[in-house]
């Protein structure tokens, strides 16, 4: 299962293609769980308010609203990409990235310059939302084109290399919260992994400049309006889409809120969060591609209804194992856990959303459905945890909150897997379909 094997004769080595599409998605989410493990430090040095509580929330607000702007990314890169070619879209994707990553480091907290600092940090991501927004479906549309027959199993390495960076990120975490006193840590330890992930986009953008574009994207004539196509011709198509990721981003957003959540509800230290979602980003990284390549063998719904279902059958008691017996073993056990359903749901996903939509429309299809998802009920997933902690005064209630979007993916999968079964994916829709 080697990807260094799987190229064909005449194209680029998987392996290569791999590495070209995971490589924003790295930058990316290196960032964005950097900001999330550290949102206790941020917001004490960007949004002090006098409430740590009101801090928090204001911190964890201008992490969703990045997601505000993703579709706006999804709908302009994501149309770029399918007008000029995959390689132009990825690497204006990650070009963007690295100017918001780089504001992020270097921006001043408010003790040294008052509102502008959290001014700055907002914009910073908002720009970088708006760049993630179309580099989803950019990287997937890249990877699956080049895949032929393997498509679950290459497309899987989008969330394989969240694991990697995840695990990375963690790694961060417990280090710096481990080694540095809290003095410190507020002083310029936390800048330190931002600094880091700087040192990715030069790489990033050097290995997308070199790409080959895909087969598929240029046997094709691009139509020159694929928002327009895509919302006229498959707007069915972009809801499923939409409606299978929504467990894959709610359950993604609240394993990133452990860390937060160990702090301030289960009273246990700042390391013990990281060390438990670093176990659960090893489990992301290593089960992802595992699932992808069951999926090229056995179908794509089967697998992600049945971990669907698990995330609603298990999410109370995983939640409620953590608050009864706080300690470091059930933060590890909750994020294994979650991690594992999450690898074996989200490994088949972006396979499963390329297959909804042509060559002509499925970077935009792809990354706008995708988007909507992550903003509505990803990216504010910390946020309402936090808010329904503080309105309802119960610990288990993010539990809910998971529950509430597996049910919405079920539903979803459940259209998914009718058209599966009449062997309607991977081919354009008909008019009656499309509608």
């Amino acid at each position: 299962m080697s990807p260094s094997r799987l190229g064909s004769a005449g194209s680029p080595p998987l392996y290569r293609v791999i590495l070209a599409a995971s490589i924003g998605n790295t930058l990316e989410w290196f960032d964005f769980l950097i900001y999330g493990y550290f949102a206790v430090t941020i917001s004490k040095l960007f949004f002090p308010t006098g409430n740590e509580t009101v801090s928090l929330l204001l911190t964890l607000g201008t992490f969703g609203a990045s997601y505000l702007m993703r579709p706006l990314g999804a709908i302009v890169i994501g149309a770029f990409t399918d007008r000029t070619g995959r390689k132009a879209g990825l690497t204006l994707s990650i070009l963007l990235m690295m100017i918001g990553t780089t504001m992020t480091a270097v921006t001043p907290t408010y003790a040294t310059i008052g509102i502008a600092a959290p001014i700055i940090i907002l914009f910073a991501r908002l720009l970088q939302g708006f760049s993630v927004g179309g580099e989803f479906g950019s990287a997937v549309a890249f990877v699956v084109e080049q895949s032929k027959g393997r498509k679950g199993f290459a497309a899987s390495w989008q969330w394989a290399s969240q694991g990697v960076t995840a695990l990375l990120a963690s790694a961060f975490g417990v280090l710096l919260t481990g080694v540095l006193p809290p003095d410190q840590l507020l002083a310029w330890g936390w800048r330190v992994p931002f600094f880091f992930g700087l040192l990715i986009g030069p790489v990033g953008l050097y290995i997308r400049r070199r790409m080959v574009e895909t087969p598929e994207f240029t046997a094709v004539k691009p139509t020159g309006t694929p928002v327009r196509d895509l919302l006229r011709r498959y707007p069915g198509r972009v809801l499923l889409a939409l409606g299978a990721s929504i467990i894959s981003n709610g359950s993604n957003y609240l394993i990133l809120y452990i860390p937060t959540y160990a702090v301030k509800q289960l009273g246990l230290p700042q390391a013990t969060g990281f060390t438990a979602t670093m176990v659960g980003a090893a489990i992301l990284a290593a089960v992802s591609p595992l699932s992808g390549h069951w999926s090229d063998k056995v179908g794509r719904s089967g697998i992600m209804l049945a971990m669907a279902w698990l995330f609603l059958i298990t999410a109370y008691p995983v939640f409620y194992f953590m608050v009864a017996y706080p300690s470091l073993a059930t933060a590890i056990f909750a994020a294994s856990w979650l991690s594992l359903v999450k690898a074996g749901y989200s490994g088949v996903l972006p396979s499963l959303m390329s297959e909804l939509f042509p060559t002509e429309t499925r970077g935009v299809g792809v990354s706008l459905s995708y988007s909507i998802s992550v903003t509505i009920f990803g990216g504010f997933a910390p946020f309402v945890a936090t808010w329904l902690i503080a309105v309802t005064g119960d610990s288990l209630s993010p539990s809910f909150y998971l529950m509430f979007t597996a049910g919405l993916s079920i539903i979803a999968l459940m259209v998914v897997r009718q058209w599966e079964s009449r062997g309607e994916l991977g081919r354009p829709a008909t008019v009656a379909e499309a509608t």
